[in-house]
């Protein structure tokens, strides 16, 4: 649920719209209104943390601030520049000045998604304008259509060129670099793209990665001139070679606290050299290592200097020679435009004669000569030059918004300086299919995808039939790419989107289909809205309903059956498998992404060709042991763990089952049957919420809340200190509290302190949320009631169990005591009956991190930092704290962007039929490096039994219904094979093992039959096969491995 319409409204400033680094007067704004409300974002508080929150979690404040201080031109509002425009609206940044002097052209409709057909021969900068402003009112968006002047550039931070000519690259180029105005300059054509980057000379990298600094416990330190320094035994560093480092907490060599930042030398997975330490005091113990963010600084040619000396950012291994020749490919296009007035015609050969003419003769003429070159790739490239492909545009704009933004905001590394890109792949094998006049402009919106690959494929295209799984933010911009691209807007075509969420304030700063009035609505539908507001022709079915076995009635097997492919647009594992299921189960191709901050994927599983989404999974993250969470906490992250689960427990599960035993008549009947001393503590809680700690006035929720103060932070630790004191040692001599234990000190109450107050006001007010007693917000009132409670003193006792180790804890909950009857019959009685509390309405608190009015994470971070203070651990700020116990994913636009126009270059491909996997690219991405790497997709394993092989993708295809004994015979007379074990599900339908009398019952009733007596189900209408598992032997009487069943029922 929502609650963004309720959030404080964030500080702002009022200036003037006109503000002095955009006053020309042939600049135009999207409002007329002089004092229009603008952020000035002076600090953390100025940023809009409710919008820009997943943001936040990749650049950090001090990035966005910047970002919020800087003026961008984008010139050229193609489909290229519309992208990059609206990466950097939604960023963040101070303004966005639209720059154009050309005019829609049926050209431009294949991909600028903010241009309508009507609107064709008005100028590309006007008509963008007001749709570009609604991204984000926080962003001035400006208009300027009047030729670019140098003038005029002195008003920005950043200038942006696409698609412009080469002429005025370079002389924009040289101005740009001389007065210290970043510039990119990206270009598309068809299905080639470059980038080019020129950020000036001294450019101060802050963060080369932005990955988080590493840290780790110190278990020695030499004296020695090495310094040698070993990590505890359970931690890796993962330090480089020349990485910094500083320390904190060191006993003993104590000057190494706070000291300035150290260059290292490692030796191994856990030791690195520091140098000399035979200056400093002997090493006692502890200690913490931390990794320190060194500044890069950067130099930058010229363009004009790097057409001659290029660097090359190599995006594909495949591909190694390629950029050299697209550098050249580049420059000559620009000046084949120059010497014939227009670009090469679309698979007119003479055209494609002349441009390879042309190339020659800037080749000749560059210092960065290539000596071999394709004349076929030279052919294609001047074949789609008039090209606008949506997804190769979205490509360049993702990666050319986010080298806008490191340009800003001095963030991770910039491209080094040129990248080149090329999507060849996407033709079809026969290229004779492509004639110049199928390639020929129609006066459609879709000619800039029919000059590339012709109007046959543009109908194939639009009668298409897609499952897109996810109305987020990848499935936004995949929505955005389809409508330019006109999938599923023909006779046939179709596409079907599903999202069970609802749009939250959060979502506006990536989901850019959605504006503030849609928070609150669902997003498929919303999505699908403003898809069809770009291009009316598609056709969308939008639902609501989540992917998963209970849906199956409703995503059937005729509506998978009627597919072409489908699309993941997911945030978690669990639906991207079963959806991988149901596309191997249907054969149908499975297009798969995923973002995380700025890292991105794709990977296109295909029928027969590729392994499947599951085939390939990432290690398990590591977790966290019990007993660190309970009692031995080192870092903020176990804290965190530690306070979610009390909220978990305390405001959600507990209140649930009392909730439960008011409600449910069957309550104590399914209690009692539980095993071990699971039905004691299930009573216990109950009692527990209903009667010992059952609040009847605010006063009483006060009370409670200062009575888990001192048993969390004081209580508790004062029995673990009873229990292992400060000077405690270990079996052999060592000292217990050493290493990852840290000695924690019990906290005194004190009301003056804001931390106590955060925590005994948010667990107040969620008791009193959860027994329908009228809150408290006032904190003086609050203070006014805890200051009389007196909590009785704590003395420790002898004999408490504290697990110290994963194999005690274990063996503790593995052998829990069985509670006598009479225990459990008394503490029944001790229960008001369920009809004498009626009236009482439990409301279990759903943890929902992203409404700062309902106290869940005033009570998480407070709960956390408090006991971080009791263990010495630094404290984390709400936004961490966020990030860390909310398990939110961290994300930006620009990479949604880069990663979802690769899927939709791989769509293309599936499109054409390609059956080589060659044809087809995984892709990862870190744009924060920056870093590419396209692979093939890994073939599928093949088993064998017989002479046959066989794949995931294969399986036996039986025509019921039949009987079982049927079944049987027919394996062993067509494949040789005899069957031992039959099982549906978790029903065993047959085995050799079976009972004889069970076993005859079954083998003449028809396997349909069979499979509903065992289950005691009826086969849901909407089934139209039964999956069935098999264990095989063959001839000779060995097990084989062999495919599962598809058992067709009959119609």
């Amino acid at each position: 649920m929502s609650c963004s319409n309720r959030s404080p409204p964030v500080k702002r400033a009022r200036i003037d719209t006109n503000c002095s680094d955009n006053s020309s007067q042939d600049t135009k704004s999207a409002s007329n209104t002089e004092d229009m409300e603008v952020v000035t974002n002076g600090n953390n508080e100025d940023i809009d943390e409710g919008l820009y929150s997943r943001q936040l979690y990749v650049l950090g404040h001090d990035a966005m601030r910047k970002m919020a201080h800087s003026n961008v031109l984008v010139s050229g509002l193609g489909g290229l520049g519309v992208e990059i425009a609206k990466n950097l609206a939604l960023g963040g940044v101070k303004s966005v000045t639209l720059h154009d002097t050309q005019n829609v052209t049926w050209l431009d409709l294949s991909s600028q998604f903010y241009v309508r057909e009507n609107e064709v021969g008005k100028n590309r900068a006007e008509v963008s304008l007001p749709r570009l402003t609604e991204l984000n009112r926080y962003v001035q968006v400006f208009s300027n259509t009047e030729p670019l002047t140098e003038d005029f550039l002195r008003k920005f931070q950043v200038v942006v060129l696409t698609n412009s000519n080469l002429e005025d690259q370079i002389r924009f180029g040289e101005f740009c670099h001389k007065n210290n105005i970043k510039l990119v300059v990206a270009t598309t054509h068809g299905l080639f793209g470059h980038i080019f980057c020129d950020f000036g000379e001294g450019f101060v990298v802050t963060d080369v990665d932005g990955e988080q600094p590493l840290s780790c416990m110190i278990a020695d330190i030499e004296t020695s001139e090495q310094g040698v320094v070993a990590c505890l035994d359970e931690t890796r560093h993962g330090f480089n070679d020349g990485d910094y480092v500083t320390f904190s907490e060191v006993q003993g060599m104590v000057e190494l606290n706070g000291c300035e930042p150290i260059k290292i030398k490692v030796i191994g997975p856990y030791t690195f050299s520091i140098g000399d330490t035979t200056k400093f005091s002997p090493y006692i113990q502890g200690g913490v290592v931390t990794q320190v963010k060194m500044p890069k600084t950067m130099n930058f040619k010229s363009i004009k200097q790097s057409l001659e000396e290029p660097e090359f950012l190599l995006t594909d291994f495949g591909k190694f020679d390629r950029p050299a020749v697209l550098h050249i490919a580049f420059q000559a296009l620009h000046h084949f435009l120059s010497k014939h007035g227009h670009l090469p015609k679309p698979r007119c050969k003479a055209d494609a004669e002349a441009f390879v003419a042309v190339f020659k003769e800037v080749n000749q003429k560059s210092k960065a000569k290539v000596e071999d070159f394709s004349d076929e790739l030279l052919h294609e490239f001047a074949y789609s030059a008039l090209g606008n492909l949506c997804p190769v545009q979205a490509f360049i704009g993702g990666v050319a918004a986010q080298e806008v933004m490191k340009a800003c905001s001095g963030k991770f590394t910039p491209l080094f300086q040129h990248l080149y890109f090329d999507a060849l792949e996407c033709l079809p094998k026969d290229k004779t299919v492509l004639t110049e006049e199928a390639c020929a402009q129609k006066n459609t919106r879709y000619d800039g995808q029919i000059v590339v690959f012709g109007d046959h494929f543009q109908d194939v295209l639009q009668n298409l039939r897609y499952f897109l799984v996810g109305a987020g933010a990848l499935g936004c911009e995949m929505l955005k790419n389809w409508a330019m691209m006109g999938l599923g807007s023909g006779e046939r075509g179709q596409v079907f989107i599903t999202d069970m969420d609802h749009i939250e304030k959060s979502n506006l700063n990536r989901q850019f289909l959605f504006r503030p009035s849609d928070v609150d609505k669902p997003k498929s539908s919303t999505a699908a809205r403003a898809a069809r507001e770009m291009n009316p022709s598609i056709k969308i079915d939008a639902r609501e309903d989540r992917v998963g076995p209970d849906t199956e009635n409703v995503f059937t097997d005729q509506f998978f059956e009627g597919l072409d492919g489908v699309a993941n647009a997911l945030d978690n594992i669990d639906a991207r498998m079963y959806m991988d299921r149901r596309c191997v189960y249907y054969c149908k191709p499975l297009l798969e992404s995923g973002t995380l901050g700025t890292k991105g994927n794709v990977q296109v599983v295909i029928p027969h060709l590729t392994e499947s989404y599951s085939s390939s999974q990432d290690p398990p993250e590591k977790s966290i042991p019990s007993c660190t969470v309970k009692n031995f906490p080192n870092a903020i992250e176990h804290t965190l763990q530690w306070a979610r689960e009390e909220f978990m427990k305390e405001f959600q599960e507990d209140p649930e089952t009392a909730s439960q035993y008011i409600t449910d008549a069957k309550f104590m009947e399914r209690t009692l049957k539980l095993q071990g001393s699971q039905p004691l503590e299930v009573i216990e809680t109950v009692k527990r919420v209903l009667v010992d700690e059952r609040p009847h006035s605010f006063e009483d929720c006060v009370k409670l809340a200062r009575q888990a103060f001192a048993k969390h932070y004081t209580n508790r630790i004062k029995q673990l200190l009873f229990n292992f004191p400060p000077d405690q040692k270990t079996s052999t001599g060592a000292p217990f509290w050493s290493g990852p234990k840290r000695c924690p000190t019990p906290i005194e109450f004190d009301s003056s302190k804001d931390l106590h107050m955060d925590f005994i006001v948010s667990v107040a007010n969620l008791k009193a949320a959860i027994y329908g007693i009228p809150q408290v917000r006032d904190r003086q009132k609050i203070k006014a009631i805890v200051d009389k409670i007196v909590v009785p003193e704590f003395s420790p006792r002898a004999g408490v169990k504290i697990e110290v180790t994963e194999s005690e804890a274990a063996a503790s909950s593995n052998n829990p005591e069985t509670p006598a009857s009479e225990d459990l019959l008394n503490l029944q009685k001790s229960l008001p009956p369920p009809a004498s509390l009626s009236d009482l309405k439990i409301t279990p608190q759903e943890f929902e991190k992203d409404d700062d009015t309902n106290f869940h994470m005033d009570f998480i971070v407070s709960a956390s930092n408090l006991r971080a203070n009791n263990y010495s651990i630094p404290e984390a700020d709400r936004l961490k704290s966020k990030l860390i116990a909310g398990r939110i994913i961290p994300a930006i636009a620009t990479t949604t962007s880069m990663v979802v126009g690769l899927v939709c270059i791989e769509l293309i491909k599936l499109a054409q039929g390609h059956k080589n996997i060659e044809s087809y690219k995984n892709g990862f991405a870190n744009l924060a490096l920056p870093f590419f790497a396209f692979s093939e997709p890994v073939p599928p394993t093949k088993n064998k039994y017989y002479d046959t092989e066989f794949t995931l993708w294969d399986r036996f295809e039986v025509q019921g219904d039949m009987t079982l004994r049927e079944f049987l015979e027919y394996f062993q007379n067509k494949y040789k094979l005899e069957i031992t074990m039959l099982s549906q599900g978790v029903c065993m339908l047959y085995s050799f093992f079976m009972q004889p009398a069970k076993r005859q019952e079954r083998l003449d009733l028809p396997l349909s039959e069979v499979v509903k007596k065992v289950s005691k189900k009826k086969i849901p209408p909407h089934v139209q096969a039964l999956v069935l598992e098999i264990c095989c032997n063959d001839e000779d009487g060995e097990d084989v491995e062999v495919p599962y069943v598809k058992y067709n029922l009959p119609k």
